[in-house]
């Protein structure tokens, strides 16, 4: 028996009688450039294979700038489906994720959904970007939506929201210390694990070239030869890191044509600027990192108080 949909009208739709204002898709014009078998990795999370079977949620995770939300765009666009974001934040409130009373022009309250319920409702993709910056109260708010249930309860609005055999999800981490722990029973429901790593050169070369197309050939090797020996170093420099460079050291050569930087010069003082001192020397700055972190030796075991090292007899020898 095929379920009843809500009755839509423009950007507002009605559920069990209460109108909810809906929010405004994302344009699609990204384009994912790298690595096309991690796009058919997430396409494969959105697939559904039986009438009994349902869509994954999955969580991407990377680096800052790394091209995860680039991805889930590109998921989007290839699947032809509208797109919106939710950017979890530390103080999101479960409102925030799904329906917010707000004061209309005529003085009346009026129901606006989130992106989140927008997508729910429309049969879209919803990307919740950076979602281990949101606290465990929030997230229970969608244990329901994320599994078999395929619905979440608005108690501001006091109507149950139920997600269009459509609606597609994901969930964007980054990889720093920033954020939240995830509740276990959340992770359990965002799965699988889609890593986003750092790209080869000559995706990052592409990369650059689809959004700096005006970029001297020279300027932008110089800036893939830089951020590709960054990797090899596990720094954390990004290609979102590369564009903003360039885009400075850009503009500073286009500032003043009578007295015109050289090019090495002003991409040299882009550096600084955008990632500070420290990045004109990466092997020093990737030794001070690790010293850091601690190089310290592993815990000493039993073993330890009573045999070198060194010694045949030890038990981890």
């Amino acid at each position: 028996m095929q379920r009843k949909q809500p009755a839509a009208t423009d950007r507002t739709m009605t559920v069990d009688g209460v109108m909810l204002r809906l929010a405004h898709p994302i344009d699609l014009a990204q384009e994912w450039i790298g690595e096309r078998e991690i796009l058919k990795q997430l396409l494969a999370c959105w697939l559904v294979i039986d009438p009994k079977d349902l869509p994954l949620s999955p969580r991407i995770t990377g680096h800052p700038g790394i091209g995860k939300t680039t991805l889930a765009m590109a998921g989007a666009r290839e699947r032809k489906q509208g797109l919106y974001i939710f950017q979890c934040t530390a103080d999101t409130r479960p409102e925030d994720l799904l329906i917010t009373p707000v004061l209309a022009e005529s003085g009346t309250i009026v129901y606006q959904a989130s992106p989140l319920v927008t997508a729910a409702l429309t049969g879209a993709v919803c990307v919740l970007d950076e979602g281990n910056r949101m606290n465990e109260k929030s997230w229970a708010s969608l244990a329901s939506l994320l599994d078999h249930r395929q619905c979440v309860e608005s108690i501001v609005a006091g109507i149950l929201v139920k997600a269009h055999p459509d609606f597609r999800c994901c969930v964007t981490m980054n990889e720093d210390a920033s954020t939240y722990e995830v509740p276990d029973y959340i992770l359990s429901r965002l799965q699988p694990t889609i890593n986003v790593s750092f790209p080869q050169r000559e995706s990052e070369l592409a990369i650059l070239r689809y959004h700096l197309p005006f970029a001297p050939a020279e300027m932008l090797a110089l800036t893939v030869d830089f951020l590709q020996e960054a990797h090899q170093l596990n720094l954390e420099f990004s290609v979102r890191d590369g564009m903003h460079l360039l885009q400075y050291a850009l503009k500073r050569l286009a500032q003043d044509p009578t007295h015109p930087l050289s090019k090495d010069e002003a991409w040299r003082e882009a550096l600084i600027k955008v990632l500070g001192e420290e990045a004109l020397d990466l092997e020093g700055l990737s030794r001070r990192r690790k010293g850091a972190l601690g190089d310290q030796p592993l815990p000493q075991g039993l073993g330890d108080f009573f045999f070198e090292g060194n010694d045949p007899l030890h038990p981890d020898r």
